[in-house]
């Protein structure tokens, strides 16, 4: 693939993922203003290159994301991702699911820490369930 087309399925994929998450949100936003050139190629590899690839379905992909972030206990980049989850067509149901899944291998308080978030990213969209 080249420069152009990997520029072109950076943009493609990134309004896929991350519609409606503010730009503050964001990691590209935070990387331009150290290094917007650099920004520029970690975005057309993980964007572009990456999370447009084909291999398998984008709900695939990002469960497998959802995953990796919880058993990492990392909130901020799951809460990015949680948003991508459900732009994609992932339930909340399925993304809890595979949070509770990973507390086997993560742990249980980094599964409670990744439902705080999955239940902050379900308010912030207005799709929160009242108990």
């Amino acid at each position: 693939m080249d420069d152009k087309e990997a520029a072109k399925r950076t943009r493609d994929t990134a309004n896929l993922y991350f519609k409606g998450v503010k730009n503050e949100d964001k990691p590209y936003g935070l990387w331009q203003h150290f290094d917007k050139e650099l920004a520029k190629d970690m975005s057309l590899y993980i964007t572009g290159r990456m999370y447009s690839r084909e291999k398998i379905p984008h709900p695939t992909r990002q469960l497998v994301t959802v995953a990796a972030l919880a058993v990492l206990s990392r909130p901020e980049e799951l809460k990015l991702h949680i948003h991508a989850a459900l732009n994609v067509g992932c339930t909340a149901e399925e993304v809890a699911e595979v949070i509770f899944q990973t507390s086997i291998y993560g742990g249980v308080p980094s599964a409670n820490t990744a439902l705080k978030v999955l239940k902050t990213v379900m308010e912030e969209r207005d799709e929160i369930k009242e108990s």
